[in-house]
Formats: C-alpha cells, structure tokens, sequence
C-alpha cells in the first residue's frame, strides 16, 4: 500500500483526462495500491476526493494547462496533447496504456500524387487537429504546408477538398479505411504519461516521485 500522508501535510491535486484514458487511468490506479471507489463513477463531478489525493477530471487538451500553471501537482495525460501543448511539465512515467500513432493520409483513389501537387504548387494544404505536431513533422522532411485547423472529423477534409492530406490520431486504422484514405506517412507513436508541474516536484518531491514509482511499478506489472 502507498504510504499515507503526513499530520498537516495539504493533498496532493491531480488531474484526470476524461475519454478513452480514464477508465484505463483508474484502473492503473487501484492497481499500484490507491483509492479509487470515488472515481468509479464520479457523474458530473469535475472534482473528486479519494484516499490522499484530490482529482481532478478534465478535458484531455486541458491537462497539460492545468499541470504547467500549477492548478494541479501530477497528471495523466496522452503524449500526443503534451507534445501539442509545449508548456513546461515533467515527464516522469511512460504508462504504456492508451496506445495510437499520428499518420499522415490522403484519399486512395487522388487524382494527382501530392508529389506532383508540390512539384506544381510549392505548398501541400494539411487538415488536422494538431498544428503544432504537423508542422514540425512536415519542416521536418522539408516541406512547406498550409495547415487547416479543424476540431473534429478530420477524414472528411480531403473527402470534400479541403486538405491533399491529413495528420491524425488512430488506434487501428479502421475509420480511415472506412472513408476511403490510406495511411503514407507515420509521425509518432503515444501513450498515456505520468508528468509533474516543475514546482511541485520540488516542493512535495517525496510524494511525487512515490507515486511515479508506484504507478511505474503497476504499468510494468501489467505489460508483463
């Protein structure tokens, strides 16, 4: 069991993503020895006590600003939102859960290689959520985009000609398969993480490097 908090000691914040993380988060949880009765089934709560720890549930983009600007001590967050967001956390922990890969993709049947449309035009237009992740990978290879910025729905972009391409998110490739696009391009790989505002690791650097290695502990247990 994780060691408790000490007489006057404040509880450590931390927060949650909501989505296809949490479950997975909470399981990790009670799995390296936590309380988590509370957040089986938290219901509209944004903020919930269990144990010595006080959680705090937020949209998955949100995370890594709440960590940063010291709203919470710790997180879970996907490595994906984190490398978006570029602020200053400390990544502690790979959980090794909530795996998918950002890809690169366009329609199966285009009728002219975006090869050839760079060749002809100098620029590739790109829809994605992702701006920041997009337009490093494609300075990467040395190619000029313009990025169209959407909130959700990505694969319709180039359905309706929007984008040549897409950068996006996925588990198994399924829905880009079911609207008609193929996969040209792998950008990174993602999982859930463990970071830590700067500060906090500091000033309550016993407790958070326990619960680190707790958590550490649990992941390793069960990939193996």
């Amino acid at each position: 069991m994780i060691a408790r908090r000490g007489a006057g000691e404040r509880m450590l914040r931390m927060a949650l993503p909501k989505g296809s993380l949490y479950a997975e988060s909470v399981a990790l949880l009670a799995a390296a020895g936590f309380e988590t009765g509370p957040l089986a089934d938290p219901g509209r709560q944004l903020t919930v006590r269990a144990g010595d720890i006080e959680y705090i549930i937020g949209k998955p983009t949100d995370i890594p600003v709440y960590v940063a600007y010291g709203g919470v001590d710790v997180a879970i967050a996907g490595k994906d939102v984190l490398l978006e967001a570029a602020l200053d956390v400390v990544e502690m922990v790979d959980l090794r859960f909530g795996a998918c890969r950002f890809v690169v993709a366009e329609p199966e049947a285009a009728v002219r290689s975006v090869a050839e449309l760079y060749r002809h035009l100098g620029v590739i237009r790109v829809a994605t959520k992702y701006p920041r992740i997009t337009e490093a990978h494609y300075a990467a290879r040395g190619l000029q985009v313009e990025l169209v910025k959407l909130s959700g729905n990505i694969e319709l972009a180039p359905l309706i000609g929007l984008a040549d391409q897409i950068v996006d998110i996925t588990a198994t490739g399924r829905t880009l398969v079911e609207n008609r696009l193929r996969i040209v391009d792998e950008v990174l790989a993602s999982t859930a993480r463990f970071v830590a505002n700067p500060v906090s690791l500091t000033t309550e650097n016993e407790r958070v490097t326990r619960l680190a290695a707790a958590l550490a502990e649990a992941a390793a247990r069960q990939e193996g």
